[in-house]
């Protein structure tokens, strides 16, 4: 009777346990896959070799997790504990344990912490210092400076030797080759030298990540490599019945597409212009392109053109040559190079400047002459010069 009391009680003792068992598990399950306790998001930093016991004890202190032993047992059941990637990762708001792991165990650039970007813009070039404020997710400027005219400050030298510092190089649409080489050359965070400048319009722009000791060559041939499989895959999905015999002749006229608006919604009536232009047999009498040929894209030409420059023939006047000119002017992003192989249908064959940062659409030049003289009253009310070319007048 004895023995029985104790094995039953010792069976009972045994399903308490077990329940509590389950229970324990369920309750870490909940809590390794649940929402995280932290309201906003958190910049969480693996140091080189960094274990995940500190890991863990660093994540309960930000906040990012409420128990480090659930943390670490999750992660072990993964069989991600020797997986850490050092970096510094954005963990966003209310983020899973689990999902905590699948950040600091996937590796990749690092996307929060510091910053070091070279912005490769039309007017000017620029490395600018950055850190991420966690409280908004977004990178706040710390310091910049102009690789042309200045020095960099030891604030940005010190960022690019920071261990986990993001190191990226951010290319507009519509530079020139010669600027992006430029750009490149002043980047304090890459290597090697550039031998030549590639063609015009073979670079993709885009925000490229790099590592510190880079090489400018390998970035470059990154660009062309982009560029060249969008200009593939737009001209496979183009419609029939553009003017372009080559996918090279349509990323010309991207490039002046490019350089014509700096308005998105624009660019498919900018290019259906051109592609009118083209098919009645008008010259494209586009700005962008004389001035090209004025720069050799090494710049910006800071006055207006004269009219002795636009009676010049040269490859790169559309007032006084037929045609396309004989190269791209710019690098033109996808948005550009999909609006000249999809032009929208009109029958607009000019515009100008209407004053809002876009322009005045005309589909005849009385309509068009109209719009230009609106366009040289608001010049004339701006101060500016009112006899300045624009397409027509030749």
């Amino acid at each position: 009777m004895m023995w029985r009391n104790i094995a039953s009680n010792f069976l009972t003792l045994l399903i308490v346990l077990l329940i509590a068992a389950a229970a324990a598990v369920a309750w870490g399950r909940h809590q390794f896959s649940g929402p995280g306790p932290s309201a906003v998001a958190q910049c969480v930093q693996v140091a080189p070799g960094a274990s995940l016991n500190a890991v863990s004890q660093q994540l309960v202190e930000q906040g990012a997790v409420s128990n480090s032993y659930v943390f670490r047992a999750g992660t072990d059941y993964l069989d991600k504990a020797r997986d850490l990637k050092f970096g510094s990762y954005l963990v966003p708001p209310q983020a899973s344990m689990e999902e905590i792991v699948g950040i600091i165990t996937e590796g990749g650039p690092s996307t929060c912490g510091t910053e070091v970007l070279v912005r490769v813009g039309v007017r000017e070039n620029a490395v600018l210092l950055r850190d991420m404020n966690p409280d908004t997710g977004a990178f706040e400027e710390m310091a910049r400076f102009d690789p042309a005219t200045e020095t960099a400050p030891e604030a940005i030298t010190a960022a690019v030797d920071k261990p986990g510092a993001r190191l990226r190089v951010a290319m507009a649409e519509g530079v020139t080759s010669w600027q992006v080489v430029e750009a490149l050359k002043a980047a304090p965070f890459l290597t090697g030298e550039v031998e030549d400048i590639p063609a015009e319009g073979s670079l993709a722009p885009d925000t490229y990540e790099v590592e510190k000791g880079g090489s400018r060559s390998a970035l470059l041939a990154l660009m062309a490599q982009r560029q060249a499989a969008i200009l593939a895959a737009e001209w496979e999905a183009r419609p029939f019945g553009l003017p372009y015999d080559t996918p090279e002749e349509a990323l010309i006229m991207a490039s002046i597409v490019e350089k014509e608006t700096g308005v998105a919604e624009e660019r498919p009536q900018v290019a259906s212009v051109f592609v009118n232009r083209l098919e009645r047999g008008m010259r494209l009498e586009t700005d962008p392109t004389v001035i090209y040929g004025i720069t050799n894209g090494q710049g910006v030409l800071e006055r207006g053109l004269r009219r002795s420059e636009l009676a010049a023939t040269t490859p790169y006047n559309t007032y006084r040559v037929d045609g396309l000119p004989p190269t791209p002017i710019a690098n033109p992003g996808r948005a550009a190079i999909r609006a000249a192989l999809n032009p929208d249908s009109t029958d607009y064959i000019f515009f100008v400047a209407d004053g809002t940062g876009g322009h005045a659409f005309s589909r005849t030049l009385e309509e068009h002459n109209a719009a230009v003289a609106r366009w040289r009253e608001i010049e004339r009310q701006r101060g500016e010069d009112p006899t300045s070319p624009v397409q027509g007048d030749g």
